[in-house]
């Protein structure tokens, strides 16, 4: 049997008919493939649900099938027929299950019970509602409240992750290490500081307007599928995209649309990039700084020769404050610096820069493949700056656009959760509740890391997610977890967070997004949810709940809130009871939430208002800024000696994931069918490293806090990815990034700029 028999065709296309037979499979998988067809026809409408994946944006005038493959395995995923009943918990004690592979437990299906630790056997044991409500509200009172550490998920939605944060406060800490704060939190703090809003400025009916768009480290094929048919019909209607991407990724070169009869029957495909350049790990930033130095020559020429110029004066005039400065970093910094860490050569800088100088909209997009290092707090500014130069910021069909990953991750911030709460949120909470609130600054995921291993945090609240296998160093934190006091998740199915237990831990199943929610009048609710775009809608669910025993998120925020606090301030069952009340406080609270009721009832909801999209800014010079910082000393590409076997590695998803769930174990548009443990070398790196495709291997991180962090047993695959940088799946490979290693005040784990060492294993 060839030893890299796992590595085989990719797909010729993103999408097709590939992702339609990845479809029928999933449905299948369900054991109720009709029934999930049915629910897929309700996902991302106005009289259904919003799909738990990514947070792409729905269009203003949408069809019948506002859902993409990656919605589809979300979407079957939780609606299984398949259930993890107390029987289950009773033939299997923690300490089995916790060899179980991450697709073995979430396979098992639904949580249908809730259900509580007993240390004395060894299993989770059925118990009732009120009785665990009791428990967890004793045990938090005996803790002071800044021990607590309360995660939320991006699954949460507005309205339980508003009640989340009114009961946290309440209880006296500011403690919110959030999902956000592991991926898009430096877009959110450089943003802030660009235009005054952590949020981007555009809208999806922007990309039908746009003559040009840049996409930065980000893979929307696995990651937001949706995108390709925007990136796609924006290439046939003649804009260019021009991509920055470390890996070549199917999803940026061809997309064949499965809701295209025709592409589908002739097999034809369509392009969703029309120039591709890949940097090095980390060197966006220096990309950026090369492509504005040209524009800034460019525009010298012109005003030499009487040329109109190619800076939009009077935008830079009324609008910016710092560009001298920023200019003059820019033209100081020589070509050799930028070619060096962006590993682009200056031609091919030029290629890029020629489309920003002919286009008159652009739009840059980014994700994680931008905001996991040291310097991406620095490498999103200066994207801004680069967009600030023609203006394009505050028009049609021009922006910023962050693609956040989670369906509600965006949202959960509008609404509180949040470690460094705005004063005006607080001085309306104060108003709305006439008690004070913590006014201290409390933790991030790394900060509530950081307590766990110092033992000074005593318990966690999950309000969904697998924080334990989302983190780095995921079995220092696991062992952390488990000396806790108390340890609650809130989740639908089993994953391998809530196997860490503490010394009293509880599993608490809630409803899915695709599950009706009926309060004591039996009256449907429904929840809200904010997308990349920022535009608020309702989602209501349609099919039956997976278990009787099942409570809304919101339902079991309330019920907690409850026992630990009393209702003498907040009538928490009256809010459990009807979502409409949390929504009218919502209102009285939250800035742009007024008529919340009637406005996220209308179909596709409401925009919350973004001044930076209308040239208001909302910074302390009242105009965007410009920042101007030095591109890095050395990025990790650089750090490397000329040792063999030292190479920068990132993590990512593959096609069959969703951050921390596995779908399936393959990943056809890279070509590795049946294993997760692989990594991706360039051929030319793996003959310097005298490895061969299949061979197996073990990675060690080069760090300077004397941890040990090694993984043996990936299979190598040759891959099209510059020297020296090598990539894998996580979580499986969160073992290798120290949390001590973040970004420059985004404190965001550097998951794209791991330094490792590699070696092979002994046959």
């Amino acid at each position: 049997m060839p030893k890299d028999e796992f590595i085989g065709k990719t797909s010729k296309a993103a999408g097709g008919w590939g992702a339609l037979k990845s479809c029928g499979r999933q449905l299948l998988e369900t054991r109720r493939p009709l029934a999930g067809a049915r629910t897929m026809l309700k996902a991302n409408q106005p009289d259904g649900f919003d799909c738990p994946g990514c947070a792409w944006g729905d269009p203003e005038h949408g069809s019948s099938f506002e859902f993409c493959e990656n919605g589809v395995k979300a979407v079957s995923w939780e609606a299984t027929k398949l259930r993890a009943p107390p029987e289950f918990f009773a033939a299997h004690s923690v300490t089995e299950l916790r060899g179980w592979s991450d697709y073995d437990l979430e396979h098992q299906g639904r949580l249908t019970h809730p259900l509580r630790y007993n240390a004395s056997t060894d299993h989770y044991e059925p118990a009732g509602w009120d009785e665990i409500f009791t428990e967890i509200g004793q045990r938090l009172n005996a803790i002071e409240p800044d021990a607590v550490e309360f995660y939320t998920s991006g699954r949460a939605s507005n309205e339980a992750a508003f009640l989340y944060q009114t009961f946290v406060r309440l209880y006296g800490t500011n403690n919110f290490p959030d999902c956000s704060n592991m991926c898009h939190e430096a877009s959110g703090v450089a943003l802030t500081d660009a235009i005054g809003i952590g949020k981007g400025t555009v809208l999806l009916e922007d990309f039908e307007q746009a003559d040009a768009i840049f996409v930065f480290g980000q893979n929307p094929g696995t990651n937001h599928p949706r995108m390709l048919a925007d990136l796609r019909n924006a290439t046939l209607r003649g804009a260019q995209v021009v991509v920055f991407n470390t890996l070549k990724e199917k999803g940026l070169t061809r997309f064949a649309d499965p809701q295209n009869k025709v592409e589908m029957l002739t097999g034809g495909s369509e392009a969703t990039s029309t120039l591709y350049f890949q940097p090095r790990l980390g060197g966006d930033m220096a990309a950026v700084r090369g492509m504005a130095k040209l524009v800034f020559a460019a525009d010298d020429a012109a005003r030499a020769k009487g040329l109109p110029p190619v800076l939009d004066d009077a935008f830079l005039a009324e609008h910016t404050a710092g560009m001298a400065e920023w200019r003059a970093l820019v033209e100081a910094t020589p070509w050799e610096q930028i070619e060096e860490q962006s590993g682009l050569t200056r031609e091919n800088l030029a290629r890029a820069a020629g489309v920003y100088m002919a286009s008159d909209r652009v739009i840059a997009t980014w994700a994680m493949g931008v905001t996991q290092h040291r310097h991406s707090v620095q490498t999103i500014r200066e994207i801004a700056n680069f967009m600030f130069l023609r203006g394009n910021i505050g028009r049609r069909g021009a922006g910023l656009c962050p693609v956040r990953g989670h369906s509600n991750v965006q949202g959960d911030r509008t609404v509180g959760i949040n470690e460094k709460a705005p004063k005006a949120l607080l001085d309306a909470m104060e108003r709305e509740l006439g008690v004070p609130m913590p006014r201290n600054p409390g933790h991030n995921v790394l900060e509530a890391i950081g307590a766990m291993l110092a033992g000074t945090a005593r318990a966690f609240v999950g309000l969904g997610g697998n924080f334990a296998r989302a983190t780095p160093d995921s079995a220092l934190i696991a062992a952390a977890m488990d000396r806790l006091d108390l340890v609650v998740h809130i989740g639908t199915k089993l994953n391998h967070c809530h196997l860490l237990h503490g010394k009293a831990g509880f599993i608490l199943p809630c409803l899915g997004r695709t599950e009706i929610d009926r309060n004591s009048k039996g009256i449907r609710q429904i929840v809200t949810v904010e997308d990349s775009m920022s535009m608020v809608h309702g989602s209501g669910g349609i099919n039956l709940p997976a278990s009787p025993h099942l409570k809304s998120e919101v339902g079991i925020v309330a019920g907690i809130a409850r026992a630990t606090l009393g209702s003498k301030i907040v009538d928490w069952q009256a809010l459990a009871d009807d979502n409409d009340l949390i929504r009218e406080m919502m209102s009285r609270v939250l800035p742009g939430f007024g008529d919340y009721n009637a406005r996220v009832r209308v179909p596709r909801g409401f925009w919350l208002r973004n001044p930076a999209s209308e040239r208001e800014w909302r910074t302390p010079t009242a105009k965007a800024n410009f920042g101007a910082f030095d591109l890095p000393k050395q990025t990790e590409w650089q750090m490397r000696t000329e040792q063999p076997g030292i190479f920068v590695l990132q993590t990512l998803r593959s096609h069959d994931q969703y951050n921390t769930t596995i779908y399936a174990m393959d990943d056809r548009y890279r070509g590795v069918y049946g294993e997760r443990e692989v990594v991706f070398i360039n051929p030319a790196d793996m003959a310097g490293a005298g490895v061969a495709a299949g061979d197996r291997i073990t990675m060690e991180t080069l760090s300077d806090d004397g941890i040990d962090r090694r993984i043996s047993g990936f299979r190598v695959v040759p891959y099209d990815i510059p020297p020296g940088c090598i990539a894998g799946y996580y979580p499986e490979l969160n073992a290798l990034v120290p949390h001590g290693s973040f970004g420059d005040r985004s404190f965001t784990p550097t998951s794209k700029s791991v330094l490792v060492r590699m070696s092979r294993d002994a046959a």
